[in-house]
């Protein structure tokens, strides 16, 4: 065989080889952009939620009778119901009158949509909202869940532990986890939903518990209400910094406030004591959080664990989320990264 044959052989190979490659290439071109296509079908996605008529809120509630009201806050009434077309139970807000005439204008049905389109575990999502002259109607998931302030302040005469029966104290391991899913919910809305959502009033009663002890924070995005209304007679006096009240361009609901507010909740959850608008508790904790007095600090209504090392790391996170100003504060995400590897550790 001569050398021109030999060549002419070896560029046959070659181009069949390329047309091989070639075609595959191919194959596996078609065969990714199939892929996508197929997996964004089955992607869950939150609805924006529905408008409602006050017809439809009304028959709900029984037109809003007084023997539905399950719970009663400094925003308005919530009362228990079933929606038209509906199988399950939801919880209807009543927005007090006061504070919807003084945010007449406001842009409420636009606000409850962008709202709406939130949606992970540690939050209560919003379902549905109406709007009427003179009302302004929240409507969120129900499931029968209880208050954190409810298990750590209006429960005061069962043991500890979650397991005893009826609605019980919750136990160190609960309080972990319940203190770990509300940092998720709130990293959530700060630091994942465009535009973020801040709070507004993390406190013990906007944060809801369920029958696993799963926490699920409610009533975010609601303290728009407050703009035009005295906010020291409202429940956030002791939930927010002082930076809140100061008069300059940084004043008001942020996520640091936010973040103040966990750190309140945490010492809640440590001592079982209630903040007050004095802001008591916080003076109260700091120094003996940071004098490692923790038999003094620590709920004693509960039993000291074998190892308070997991306690006195989420009381000095809840140090550094409450003696901090703004600029030196924890973010939300700094926090909720501890606040996980402590659940992950459960005592």
């Amino acid at each position: 065989m001569s050398g021109g044959e030999i060549i002419i052989i070896y560029n046959v190979i070659l181009a069949i080889l390329a047309i091989i490659i070639i075609c595959l290439v191919i194959l596996l071109f078609i065969c990714y952009k199939k892929k996508p296509i197929k997996a964004e079908e089955t992607l869950p996605t939150k609805q924006v939620a529905c408008s409602y008529s006050l017809m439809d809120i009304h028959g709900a509630t029984d037109g809003f009778n007084y023997r539905r009201i399950i719970g009663q806050g400094r925003i308005g009434s919530v009362y228990v119901g079933i929606l038209p077309n509906g199988d399950q139970q939801v919880a209807i807000k009543r927005i007090h009158p006061r504070l919807v005439l003084s945010n007449a204008g406001f842009g409420f049905t636009s606000i409850m949509k962008w709202l709406s389109l939130a949606y992970h575990p540690n939050i209560v999502p919003i379902l549905g909202f109406s709007e009427a002259p003179g009302e302004r109607i929240v409507i969120t998931e129900f499931g029968g869940m209880l208050s954190l302030d409810f298990y750590l302040h209006q429960n005061r005469d069962h043991d500890g532990g979650a397991g005893s029966g009826g609605t019980s104290l919750l136990d160190w391991n609960c309080r972990l986890r319940v203190a770990a899913g509300t940092a998720r919910g709130i990293e959530y809305l700060h630091e994942v939903m465009a535009p973020h959502i801040v709070h507004g009033c993390i406190k013990p009663s906007n944060i809801l518990v369920d029958v696993n002890f799963c926490a699920r924070v409610c009533d975010y995005g609601l303290y728009f209400f407050l703009t035009c209304y005295d906010k020291r007679e409202l429940g956030l006096m002791g939930y927010v910094d002082d930076e809140y009240w100061i008069g300059n361009e940084k004043r008001g609901c942020s996520k640091e406030s936010d973040v103040y507010g966990l750190g309140v909740v945490l010492l809640e959850l440590l001592s079982g004591r209630k903040c007050d608008q004095e802001s008591l508790l916080v003076k109260w904790a700091l120094p003996l959080i940071k004098e490692m007095k923790f038999g003094e600090f620590l709920d004693n209504r509960l039993m000291l664990p074998s190892d308070i090392r997991p306690l006195v790391r989420l009381s000095k996170v809840a140090l550094a989320c409450v003696g901090n100003s703004r600029k030196s504060r924890p973010s939300i995400v700094q926090v909720a990264n501890i606040l996980n590897s402590l659940e992950v550790g459960l005592l």
